[in-house]
């Protein structure tokens, strides 16, 4: 039976990826060696190094415009306090929309002034605050661009008088954008990319080397520049694994192309959330996620029964996040518009036997 992985993350990836990562695992490139167990220095992953940098600019349209693309390790979670160490000399703004966001401002928080200039919080982080000005005066602006736990994603974002740094972890490489609009971009692996294990950080040059403190080596991204992302031992499977991943956007047509996907697939979703009395949606409609479709049973007393034909059609990581609850579709990038269907006809037919 066909498995229909709608899991938040460590997420679904392509067969194609899982093939040629599977591979490489026993013998990569036919030289009788795992790709686990190749020098981390050799000619072999210093090119899948360069390819999979070299990709990731290509596919955001960064190329020749001053930026630089890093493969790091600790997550997002560690960006929060390596993007405040680089870039905070004495006051931030940020936008709170979220958990991810508001753990953001908590690590940022410990080394200087922070301002929040907008926050859905006292709304259980259901939208996305508009019509707020960002201080001119401030050394960056911080925002979160989809929020995978409550639904809600940034449709738009503002014109900043001050340096952008955005965590895009979950939507980073599924819908077109103007990047030259953010100075500082991360996204850890595990949705659109591949594997957990690795972060994805794309940072403009200029804006480095302006604050006064001394930054630990491991934390300073100069120094990851300066040595190729590989200060440190990288985390050589998951890099191999987002390069196919890439390569494999980038094949399908890039951005644009998965872009005409995902805005299909979320169609298909919130059409039936809308259409079924059974469901209801979580987020605000007009800041709702293309990535992560949050929604409920309106009776819970169905609960039994409809997670009963999930598992029988083969519908796995539907539940939510234990803060919101209920159910959570995750449509990442790799994940088919036929498996979106398939829920959705499952969702269906629920409304029929109530």
């Amino acid at each position: 039976m066909k498995i229909h992985n709608f899991s938040a993350g460590p997420s679904i990836l392509t067969q194609e990826v899982l093939l040629k990562a599977s591979e490489a695992v026993l013998d990569y490139n036919n030289d009788g060696l795992s790709l686990l167990e190749i020098s981390h220095r050799s000619k072999a992953f210093v090119d899948i190094m360069e390819k999979a940098r070299s990709l990731a600019l290509e596919l955001l349209g960064l190329e020749g415009k001053g930026y630089k693309a890093l493969f790091l390790q600790g997550g997002a979670s560690t960006q929060f306090l390596m993007v405040a160490l680089n870039l905070l000399e004495k006051k931030a703004a940020y936008l709170n929309t979220g958990t991810w966001s508001d753990k953001a401002i908590k690590e940022a928080k410990m080394h200087d002034d922070i301002i929040e200039v907008a926050s859905s919080k006292d709304a259980g982080y259901s939208y996305i605050p508009k019509g707020f000005e960002i201080p001119s005066d401030y050394d960056y602006f911080h925002c979160t661009s989809n929020n995978t736990i409550f639904g809600t994603q940034m449709k738009s974002f503002p014109d900043s008088p001050i340096p952008v740094a955005c965590d895009m972890s979950s939507d980073i490489f599924s819908r077109s954008l103007d990047f030259t609009k953010f100075d500082l971009i991360y996204a850890g692996a595990q949705k659109n990319m591949g594997p957990a294990g690795t972060t994805l950080v794309v940072v403009k040059e200029d804006i480095l080397g302006k604050v006064s403190r001394k930054i630990p080596s491991m934390m300073d991204y100069k120094v990851h520049i300066s040595k190729g992302s590989m200060f440190n031992t990288p985390p050589v499977f998951p890099i191999y694994t987002s390069m196919l991943t890439l390569e494999w956007l980038k094949n399908l047509g890039g951005i644009k192309a998965i872009e005409e996907i995902n805005e299909m697939k979320a169609r298909v979703m919130y059409s039936e959330i809308d259409l079924n009395p059974l469901f209801k949606g979580y987020a605000n409609k007009e800041d709702r996620s293309n990535m992560n479709a949050t929604f409920t049973l309106v009776n819970e007393d169905l609960k039994e029964t409809f997670e009963t034909m999930l598992k029988e059609a083969g519908i796995s990581g539907l539940n939510g996040h234990r803060s919101v609850g209920g159910y959570r579709a995750s449509m990442y990038n790799a994940l088919p518009l036929d498996s979106v269907k398939a829920l959705v006809e499952v969702m269906s037919e629920l409304e029929t036997k109530a």
